[in-house]
Formats: C-alpha cells, sequence, structure tokens
C-alpha cells in the first residue's frame, strides 16, 4: 500500500522549496486564509496530515510528488512531536498549556543546523524568506497543537486520559525521523 500524498497538488507559492499552503486558522501568521468550499475531505494541510497520520506514520520511505508533500512531512513530524506530549498530560487544559508552549518553542527551519530533514528540503536564498517560512511553521505548529488536543481529548470526560487510539502512535517515527533532538 502506497503513503498518502498531499492533494494541494497546486501550492499559491513555495519557501524554499517548501510549498506555502493557505490555513484554515485564527492564529496570526503570515499563511493565507483558505477558501470556503463545498468539496468533502481536508480543508487545509494541516487536516490532511492528521487524516493521514496513522496511516503514515508507519513509513519508513516516502516518495516526495509535490512540493505540498514537504508541507505534509513537516506536520507529521509535528503531530509526532505533540502526541509525545500530549501523552504525558493527564487533564485537557494541561495540554492545551503544554501544546502552546511547544509551538512557541524555538525550533530550526530548514537549511539551519540541526533541521532533521535537511537533504529533502531546500533553505530559502533570503533573509526575509526565513524570517517568513519561521513565521508560517510556527503558525503550522500552534494551529496543529490545538486542533491536535481536540482530536485526542475528543470524546474524553472530566478527568479522562487522552485517547488510546491516538496516544498509541507516540512512539512510532515517521520515515525514522523525528523533529526534537535526541533526549529531549
Amino acid at each position: 500500500m502506497p503513503a498518502y500524498h498531499s492533494s494541494f497538488t497546486t501550492p499559491v507559492n513555495s519557501l524554499g522549496n517548501m510549498a506555502f499552503l493557505p490555513l484554515d486558522t485564527k492564529c496570526k501568521g503570515p499563511a493565507p486564509p483558505t477558501t470556503p468550499s463545498n468539496q468533502p475531505g481536508p480543508v487545509d494541510i494541516i487536516d490532511e496530515a492528521i487524516t493521514y497520520f496513522k496511516a503514515n506514520v508507519f513509513f519508513r520511505n516516502y516518495e516526495i510528488k509535490s512540493e505540498s508533500d514537504r508541507t505534509l512531512i513537516y506536520v507529521t513530524l509535528y503531530i509526532s512531536e505533540c502526541l509525545k506530549k500530549l501523552q504525558k498530560c493527564s487533564t485537557k487544559e494541561e495540554s492545551k498549556k503544554e501544546m502552546y508552549t511547544l509551538g512557541l518553542r524555538n525550533f530550526p527551519v530548514p537549511g539551519e543546523p540541526g533541521f532533521p530533514l535537511n537533504e529533502v528540503f531546500h533553505a530559502p536564498t533570503r533573509k526575509a524568506d526565513v524570517d517568513t517560512l519561521r513565521a508560517y511553521l510556527q503558525q503550522i505548529r500552534h494551529e496543529c497543537g490545538t486542533r491536535m488536543v481536540e482530536r485526542v481529548w475528543d470524546g474524553a470526560a472530566a478527568g479522562d486520559k487522552p485517547s488510546k487510539w491516538w496516544v498509541c502512535f507516540a512512539k512510532r517515527k515517521f520515515m525514522d525521523k523525528s523533529l526534537s533532538a535526541p533526549g529531549v
């Protein structure tokens, strides 16, 4: 069975070789807003990554077919980081705080030392593009963290644990990579 690829094959813009796609978000950032559509399926790249996460996380190799796939890879890796943090949380409120903190944490962007996928991602050429990419990824991180809290705690009564059907994927590594440094 092949891995799922992004359905957003015509990106609005790109930074480096990563698609700069619209997001359905209330978080501040440079991403353009999504346009309403009557089509079923994911609204934006974050919805798409969450929808395909459980299937894609099992793949060690992933064929990149478009720039949107690189964005999908980044969001999938970030979801793994979110699940590592969410499995340790005992309440939904604690999870929200943890996701907010994770979204604010300093992180490397493509081309910088410490970025785990520099062989797949190209660094933006201009300093302004690096800053825009960092702001875009930060916006993705905040929105993805917010959505993951809602997804992982969906249907949980007060005092319950996060969904075991989500946190069981916390130890899995997509493409055998992780966004966090070893030991973190």
